[in-house]
Parts: structure tokens; sequence; C-alpha cells
């Protein structure tokens, strides 16, 4: 697959989706650094329109990180909590 596909592709996949880098690099089995790469530097060459758009989606992503990463640490103690209270009534 040409990179300029891979960018088009990765691009449609994040903008139809609102997913994060991550977890598109999770679904197509390749690294962050190289979703990134495609999406905020190639794409702009390829289709100008489509990387606005998933620059408005990364932008959002961005601004939202630290409300996912206080969910998942509630999350956390939530799991933590239960296994103590588990293992107390044992």
């Amino acid at each position: 697959m040409y990179t300029s596909d891979r960018a088009v592709m990765l691009g449609t996949y994040i903008l139809e989706n609102q997913t994060t880098v991550r977890a598109a690099a999770k679904k197509y089995g390749i690294s962050k650094s190289t979703v990134h790469k495609d999406v905020s530097e190639r794409l702009p060459y390829i289709q100008p329109e489509l990387a606005e758009q998933v620059h408005a989606v990364l932008l959002k992503n961005k601004q939202e990180r630290h409300i996912r990463g206080g969910m998942a640490t509630k999350r956390k103690y939530a799991r933590l909590r239960q296994a103590k209270q588990k293992t107390d009534t044992e």
C-alpha cells in the first residue's frame, strides 16, 4: 500500500469514527507516530479538505484527553475498591 493511500484511509477512518490516533494505529496495526505523520504531514498535500476535518477531530481529542484520563483513573480505583471488598468478604 502506498503511503498516500494509507494517509487517506487513516484520515477517513479518524473522521468517520471520531477516533484518536491511538485507536487508528491499533485498528490498522501501525505505530501512533506513523498515523500522526500520515494525517498531519502527508494528508494536507493529498487531500487538504480531509486534512482540515481530521485536524479538527484531533484538536477535539486533545482538548478532551484530560477528561478521558480522569475517567480511566476513576475506573481504576473503582476496580481496586471492588477487589478489596471482595477479598474482605471472603
